[in-house]
């Protein structure tokens, strides 16, 4: 799960984490009363949506006057930001920060992110804040410093340290990153995130170290841990099918292409997507229906793929275990009749009560197409979407 700057910086700052003062605003009175609130003579306005890049497309200005504050905040709500992040189609800009101004000395970046294969937690470093990091480690990878936190152990003063100096910092400095980078772990690891991105962490002419932005990410599948952090999800962020499939406790994510994708199981949905590929098109999503899937789980999920208007044509590949074939049978037959049938869908059913499946797609009276295998059912519904156009 993501959630906006401000709340990132919300989360981190109960944690001893240096973070701005800010207010988010929702109109142009609204942000003009927060730099008010703020005081000073220089404010940042700030779009908020789950997207980087934000400065970039416009989305991230300096206002040194409450009129410039306003005008600033009419010219930002209700624009549609186009990041790197974003796509071309961009997002609406629903809300904005007003934060005080920063005394920037030097720009640096700090992540924290889940090493999988490593099994520890990672902290990455660079000296180039500001620059998106998947550049930084293409064109500068020698700029990316890394330690790897053990988590029994904790992320030990010795680490924070090295990091500290790689990043040239001095003196008190270094004392303040270091209290800085092990309160980002703890606020990391309580709240079971998946991503702590501060880009930038500034230095300022005082020495002080600070977040002047914040990137939080959540572990989706901990979030029952965590009632508190569900009520910063913001449904407007979100694309409205994964938001239908979470209700079902369906793992849908979107893609760019037009073949639909049900498969149960993340190994064989990623296996799908891979032949599809291969055989020369490009899946539309990611929809694993899961083991304890029902009928009307399994409707619902086809009813999601279907109302994909980039949608051309479905590839049903389920390998029953736990999931029935029958059950997925009967989702699929529900769901195409319920829509009203407009596309090829290509069936491979293979494992528990695969018999009482295929005899369900049978006797459907549906022109649904069965394949022997993956790969076969992959070339039929490439072949299918061709022909149809």
């Amino acid at each position: 799960m993501k959630i906006h700057e401000y709340q990132g910086k919300q989360v981190l700052a109960k944690y001893g984490v240096t973070v701005p003062r800010g207010h988010v605003a929702f109109s142009a009175d609204e942000a003009v009363s927060a730099a008010e609130e703020l005081g000073g003579s220089i404010w940042v306005v700030k779009a908020q949506i789950h997207a980087g890049g934000r400065g970039k497309g416009g989305g991230v200005k300096l206002a040194r006057s409450l009129e410039e504050v306003r005008s600033i905040a009419d010219e930002i709500l209700g624009m549609t930001l186009i990041t790197h992040q974003t796509g071309p189609a961009g997002q609406l800009v629903r809300r904005i920060y007003v934060e005080e101004g920063a005394d920037i000395d030097r720009e640096l970046y700090l992540g924290v992110v889940l090493d999988r294969d490593k099994n520890k937690i990672c902290f990455m470093a660079s000296t180039e804040g500001g620059t998106e990091i998947e550049v930084v480690a293409e064109e500068q990878p020698e700029k990316i410093l890394k330690e790897w936190v053990d988590p029994i152990v904790g992320l030990a003063g010795y680490q924070a340290r090295n990091l500290a100096f790689g990043l040239g910092l001095e003196g008190a400095s270094v004392r303040k990153a270091v209290k800085f980078m092990q309160a980002l772990y703890t606020a990391f690891m309580d709240n079971d995130c998946s991503l702590a991105e501060i880009n930038p962490l500034i230095v300022t002419g005082s020495g002080d170290v600070i977040a002047l932005d914040a990137k939080i990410n959540f572990d989706g599948n901990a979030l029952y841990r965590h009632s508190d952090l569900l009520e910063l999800r913001d449904l407007d962020e979100e694309d409205p099918k994964e938001i239908e499939a979470s209700k079902f406790d369906l793992n849908y994510i979107s893609l760019d292409g037009n073949i639909g994708c049900m498969v149960n199981g993340a190994g064989l949905a990623m296996a799908t997507m891979d032949i599809i590929k291969q055989f020369g098109a490009e899946p539309a999503n990611f929809l694993d229906v899961g083991g304890g899937a029902t009928t009307e789980k399994v409707t619902a999920g086809f009813k999601i793929i279907l109302s994909d208007p980039n949608v051309k044509g479905v590839f049903v590949n389920i390998f029953g275990g736990i999931m029935k074939c029958d059950i997925i049978a009967n989702g699929v037959v529900a769901a195409a009749r319920d829509l009203g049938l407009t596309i090829p869908v290509v069936v491979r059913l293979a494992g528990t009560n695969v018999e009482l499946g295929q005899k369900i797609l049978a006797e459907s009276g549906l022109d649904l197409i069965p394949a022997g295998d993956m790969a076969d059912g992959a070339k039929k519904i490439v072949a299918a979407i061709s022909n149809a156009n």
